[in-house]
């Protein structure tokens, strides 16, 4: 890369990016050290051999104001103007800035791990109402959908005047025949 070829607002844009991700209070002006030592891991500032995440702890803790918990852009900035020798030995400090700017720009958070929605061949045959035996199978209807309260109590019959009687509404059957 050339001297002075990744500009500030492209790296600030990924700054952006990353000061808001996981934090829904948080306006972008300001990075927490857990987004800072993400961005350092995503955007592979943090090697594992030259750059550690202890190592980026201790220059944020470094830059940062004494009682603060976060740091601005331009503490941003004085932190990879620190990292940067150690990430590209062998370079000058401005041409390892450059880099670093490069390894920045245009990243985001990357979603690592997002907990995706387990579909179980478990709970299919669990939940899958055609299988169901007993008393149980009582409480759906042919399609699987449940019946509700009828579904689950014995309603008894309390039409007439004898409830539950076998033979109501024959009344009118029987004073015909007589």
């Amino acid at each position: 890369m050339a001297e002075g070829s990744a500009s500030v607002a492209e790296v600030q844009s990924s700054f952006y990016k990353f000061a808001v991700h996981g934090d829904t209070k948080a306006t972008g002006k300001e990075m927490n050290g857990k987004n800072f030592a993400k961005l350092c891991k995503d955007c592979t500032i943090i090697d594992g051999k030259n750059v550690t995440t202890t190592d980026v702890d201790i220059v944020f803790s470094k830059v940062k104001a004494k009682s603060a918990r976060v740091i601005t852009f331009e503490q941003f900035n004085q932190a990879l103007t620190e990292l940067a020798p150690k990430r590209f030995k062998g370079k000058n400090k401005d041409e390892a800035l450059q880099q670093l700017y490069g390894l920045i720009i245009g990243r985001e958070p990357t979603n690592v791990g997002v907990t995706k929605v387990a579909k179980a061949a478990a709970v299919d045959r669990l939940t899958d109402t055609t299988k169901y035996t007993g008393s149980h199978k009582e409480r759906f209807d042919e399609s699987g959908k449940g019946k509700g309260k009828s579904g689950r109590e014995d309603i008894p019959d309390t039409s007439g005047y004898v409830s539950a009687y076998k033979g109501s509404g024959t009344y009118d059957d029987k004073v015909k025949e007589a």
